[in-house]
C-alpha cells in the first residue's frame, strides 16, 4: 500500500537530493536505493504513490530519517515503539509455533540477510515492520525442519533474533531485549558453530551493560573469548576481536583502565590480520577497533579523553564501514568535545551522527543527554540547536 499519494513526499525527495552534498542525480539516488530510475522520475513528478518499504530505501540512501519525507510527517521512532508488541508476540510461542507456510531455505536466508543489512545500517524501523512474521516462520522452519537441515534453522533465527533485538534493545525495550536473547541462547547450541555462539556471548553483554554489571559481562567475555578456536582462519580470529572489543568497553564502563588497555591491545593484533568486514553479524577490522578506542576512551573519562579527541583529529570513519558503527563514533566524539569544553565541535558530532543513521542517532541515550547539556549552555544560541535537542527529545 502506498505511504503517500499526494506528490509533497516527491517534492520533498527532490529536495533532500538537491541538497545533498554532493548533490546526488535522480541515477545515483536509484542505484543508492535500489529502487527503479523511473520510478524514482515518478514518484518526485507526484505521478505515482510510495510504499512503505520505497520510502524508506530512498530515505537511508539521502541519509535522513524517513519521517522527513513523509507528507503526515509520523515520526519512525513512533512506528518502531508501536511494533515492539508485536515483536514480542512472535517469540511468546517460539517452542509452540503454530502451523502455516514456510519458505524454501534459500529464501529464508536471503531474507535473514537483508535483517542484518538493515541492523547493521540502523534502520529499525524495516525491522520492526519485517521481523516479527519472519521470526514466527522461522521457529516453524526450526520445529519442522528434518535433523540435516535443523543446525542452519537454528543459525538462521539467532541471527534474525539479533536483528530484532538490535530494535528491542536501542528502544529501551530491556525486557524484550532480554527474552530475545535468551531465545539466541536456546537455540544457539544446535547450530554447532562455536563462532555463532561466541556472537550471542557478544550481544548478551548488553544485559549486563543494561543493569551496571561490569565485572560479570567481562567474566561472561572472557569464558567466551576461551570457548572461540584458536584463531587460524580469518573468521576465528575476527570474531575473538570483536569479544575483545566489546570486552574493553565495558572495562572501560568500569573504569577498569588496565583491563581495558589488555583487551584493546589484542583486538587490534586481531585486527592486524583480517580486512574491514562484517563477521558473523559484527564488523571487525582495524578501523572498528579505532572507533572503540574512542568508545573506552570515553567511558574511562577523566585524563583519558584528550586520547579520544587525538583519534578524531587523525582519522574518520570511512564511509563503507556500517552505518551504525560510523554513527556511534560521532555520538562518541560529540561527548569527549562537550566534557573538553568545545561545544561546538559536539553539537557539529551530534549532527554528523544524526546525517549517517538517524534512527539510532535519536534513540541513544547519549544523544538526548549531551543536547540538553548543550542547550543549556547555549541558550541564546541558533534555532538549529533547539530543533536538535526537540528532535531527539532532549529534556
Amino acid at each position: 500500500m502506498a505511504a503517500n499519494t499526494d506528490g509533497g513526499v516527491g517534492r520533498r525527495i527532490a529536495y533532500y537530493r538537491s541538497v545533498r552534498r554532493p548533490k546526488l542525480t535522480q541515477q545515483q539516488l536509484a542505484d543508492m536505493s535500489c529502487v527503479a530510475l523511473g520510478t524514482i522520475r515518478k514518484i518526485e513528478r507526484g505521478e505515482r504513490g510510495v510504499t512503505e518499504a520505497t520510502l524508506e530505501a530512498i530515505a537511508a540512501a539521502l541519509g535522513v530519517d524517513s519521517s522527513s519525507l513523509r507528507t503526515d510527517r509520523s515520526p519512525a521512532h513512533t512506528r518502531v515503539r508501536d511494533a515492539l508488541p508485536d515483536l514480542s508476540a512472535a517469540i511468546a510461542a517460539y517452542d509452540l509455533p503454530d502451523d502455516g507456510f514456510v519458505r524454501p531455505v534459500q529464501e529464508l536466508r536471503t531474507a535473514v540477510s537483508q535483517a542484518v543489512t538493515w541492523r547493521l545500517g540502523a534502520q529499525y524501523s524495516r525491522i520492526a515492520r519485517e521481523l516479527p512474521d519472519l521470526l514466527t516462520e522461522l521457529a516453524r522452519a526450526y520445529h519442522g525442519a528434518v535433523a540435516s537441515e535443523r543446525a542452519e534453522a537454528a543459525s538462521l533465527l539467532v541471527s534474525a533474533c539479533r536483528s530484532a533485538d538490535a530494535v528491542a534493545y536501542k528502544f529501551g525495550a530491556r525486557d524484550l531485549s532480554a527474552r530475545l536473547i535468551d531465545l539466541m541462547r536456546w537455540a544457539v547450541p544446535e547450530s554447532g558453530d562455536p563462532l555463532l555462539t561466541a556472537s550471542v556471548a557478544y550481544v548478551r553483554t548488553e544485559t549486563f551493560l543494561a543493569a551496571r554489571l561490569h565485572a560479570a559481562g567481562l567474566r561472561a567475555l572472557q569464558q567466551a573469548v576461551d570457548a572461540v578456536p584458536a584463531p587460524s582462519t580469518s573468521a576465528e580470529a575476527a570474531v575473538a576481536g570483536t569479544l575483545h572489543m566489546r570486552a574493553a568497553v565495558v572495562a572501560g564502563r568500569a573504569r577498569d583502565d588496565a583491563a581495558a588497555t589488555d583487551h584493546l591491545s589484542e583486538a587490534r593484533a586481531l585486527a592486524d590480520r583480517v580486512r574491514e568486514d562484517v563477521y558473523y553479524g559484527t564488523a571487525f577490522g582495524p578501523d572498528s577497533v579505532r572507533i572503540h578506542e574512542v568508545s573506552v576512551a570515553v567511558s574511562l573519562g577523566d585524563d583519558h579523553v584528550g586520547r579520544a579527541l587525538d583519534v578524531a583529529r587523525e582519522w574518520k570513519p570511512p564511509k563503507d564501514l556500517p552505518a551504525e558503527r560510523r554513527s556511534g563514533f560521532y555520538i562518541e566524539l560529540a561527548r569527549a568535545q562537550l566534557w573538553a569544553g568545545l561545544s561546538d565541535d559536539a553539537f557539529e558530532s551530534l549532527k554528523v551522527a544524526r546525517h549517517i543513521a538517524p534512527q539510532h542517532t535519536r534513540e541513544h541515550r547519549w544523544v538526548r543527554e549531551d543536547a540538553a547539556t548543550l542547550r543549556r549552555l547555549k541558550r541564546a544560541d541558533s534555532e538549529s540547536l533547539t530543533n536538535f535537542a526537540e528532535w531527539c527529545a532532549a529534556t
